[in-house]
């Protein structure tokens, strides 16, 4: 990242810091009483997640918190918003994120085993939640998922189309089935049997 990255990174880290809300409604209380800038109280708070996600107890939940509630309120608020972009932003990275998801339960026992899983894993939906150009949901979605995806699209659409036709039979031969036993049942509670 270039200087002048960085550098509009933290300005708009500080304007937000200053919008009025609840979060920075605390970090004004918590400004008054230290004497400290609030940017550098979220400077400590955010050094204090990252050192908690490398080595501390529940990294686990803590990670999996930050990679799903902020994008589930984003993801409402982009429902009520006018916008397609943000509601194709946030779709990508549900997709992207049950991807992983998916990946990680099937490699979960060898995942155990990378130092610092939790706090990389952290980071990588950090990276899948970044805005603008910087978003790692879109890159992934476009150069693996979309193209895994088209050319195996007719495969999986006719697996689909027969697993739905394969329960919908299932279906109604239990319900034939349990319709029978229960006239059997009513016809022997008739005749007293």
């Amino acid at each position: 990242m270039a200087a002048a990255e960085v550098k509009s990174y933290r300005e708009k880290l500080e304007k937000y810091l200053y919008e009025k809300n609840a979060f920075t409604d605390l970090l004004a209380t918590a400004e008054a009483k230290t004497g400290v800038k609030r940017v550098y109280i979220v400077y400590v708070l955010m050094s204090i997640l990252f050192l908690y996600l490398a080595v501390g107890y529940g990294a686990a939940f803590l990670c999996n918190l930050i990679g799903f509630v902020y994008p589930a309120y984003a993801s409402v608020k982009a429902i009520e918003s006018e916008r397609k972009e943000d509601d194709t932003q946030w779709l990508t990275y549900w997709v992207v994120y049950s991807v992983f998801g998916l990946a990680e339960f099937w490699f979960d026992i060898l995942l155990f085993w990378i130092p610092f899983y939790y706090l990389l894993k952290c980071l990588f939906l950090l990276y899948c939640m970044a805005p603008g150009s910087y978003n790692g949901s879109e890159m992934i979605y476009q150069r693996i998922i979309r193209p895994f995806v088209l050319r195996h699209q007719d495969k999986v659409d006719r697996f689909i189309d027969q697993a739905g036709k394969r329960a919908k039979e299932a279906l109604d031969t239990a319900e034939g089935a349990a319709g029978q036993f229960a006239a059997d049942a009513v016809t022997k509670g008739l005749k007293g049997e």
